[in-house]
């Protein structure tokens, strides 16, 4: 082959690959189809409730679903069921209750709460007028109706000793969630296990007058009630959508608290046979509750916590306090 025939054929080559080049870029790109948003499962504590107020107004808000999260809450059939769901990986994050954080780490699951719904106790001593209990030193003779969650003993444990009394000075009696009929019925002189917001609001409802008395009043060191808890290595390896969840439950939160009535509104459509005059009054009792942080959205406060775990380990629940930066942060929550 001559030069010439050489030069020819490199020129037709070229003038090939730069034809297939223009056809290429002349090709039209379909433009690639949104990101689905990634599911994340969420274990409730209960039944769907106002403490969940603001969960359900970021879901109807979409809050949820432009931080890029597909949340999908599920209603336990055991309180005790989703930390432990948790620590399985089976759930992306759950709301708890902070004893039950330190309980949890007892038992060998590597756990942590990166928020705080109701940075105060709910639990609380209920009784009617007639059981004329005024003060814990009233509560001598008395029966007392828990729901056989371990911590309420030593609650009541508590309560009693400001009064100079002890367990064997009351009879305590587990009547699981059956706190309300216990009451009611004449079982029990008083509850400890109710919730201020919950039992304690439908009983003004019902004109009973209880006496309602949060355990931190009685004794009872303060702690969070009501707490969201996640993985602890997850925490530490993948923290972006627990962080873009608490910033959209933040949002829900925010906007619940701005509008109780649309609160009302959005727990009854999530929820199961609930009253509208109930859960519209238990909203009231709750929202202020779910705003209560001065510091911000969900921050826990280490000392109280660290005074908590102290108590727990005086009364034999866990065998030492645990250092707080393995049983909660802080650093997932928005900025105030």
């Amino acid at each position: 082959m001559s030069a010439g025939t050489r030069s020819a054929s490199r020129c037709a080559a070229a003038l090939a690959l730069c034809a297939l080049a223009l056809t290429a870029c002349g090709e039209k790109q379909e433009p690639a189809g949104p990101t689905p948003p990634q599911r994340f499962n969420l274990a409730l504590d209960f039944y769907v409730n106002p403490d969940h107020a603001g969960v359900y107004t970021a879901l109807d808000h979409g809050y949820f679903e432009q931080a890029g999260l597909d949340v999908v809450p599920r209603v336990p059939g055991d309180p005790s069921a989703p930390i432990k769901q948790v620590a399985a990986g089976q759930a992306d994050v759950a709301i708890s209750y902070e004893p039950e954080v330190f309980l949890a780490r007892q038992q060998g699951l590597d756990v942590i709460s990166v928020a705080a719904l109701v940075d105060e106790p709910l639990t609380s001593l209920i009784s009617l007028p007639d059981a004329a209990i005024a003060e814990p030193a009233d509560l001598a003779g008395k029966t007392i109706a828990t729901a056989g969650i371990p911590y309420q003993q030593d609650f009541l444990e508590t309560i009693l000793t400001q009064a100079g009394l002890s367990l064997s000075d009351v009879e305590e009696v587990n009547v699981g969630f059956n706190l309300l009929p216990a009451l009611l019925g004449g079982q029990a002189d008083a509850i400890l296990g109710g919730f201020r917001n919950v039992e304690g609001v439908e009983l003004e409802l019902r004109g009973d007058d209880p006496s309602v008395v949060p355990v931190d009043q009685f004794g009872v060191p303060t702690y969070d009630e009501l707490v969201v808890v996640a993985d602890r290595s997850r925490v530490e390896d993948d923290p972006e959508s627990i962080r873009l969840f608490l910033e959209a439950l933040a949002k829900g939160t925010r906007d619940a608290v701005k509008d109780p009535h649309q609160a009302t509104s959005t727990i009854l459509d999530h929820g199961q046979a609930l009253d509208r005059e109930t859960t519209a009054a238990e909203i009231n009792a709750t929202l202020p509750l779910l705003a209560a942080s001065k510091d911000g959205f969900g921050r826990m406060n280490p000392d109280e916590w660290e005074r908590f775990a102290g108590w727990m380990a005086d009364h034999g629940l866990i065998d030492a306090i645990p250092p707080m930066d393995e049983v909660l942060t802080n650093d997932l929550l928005p900025q105030p």
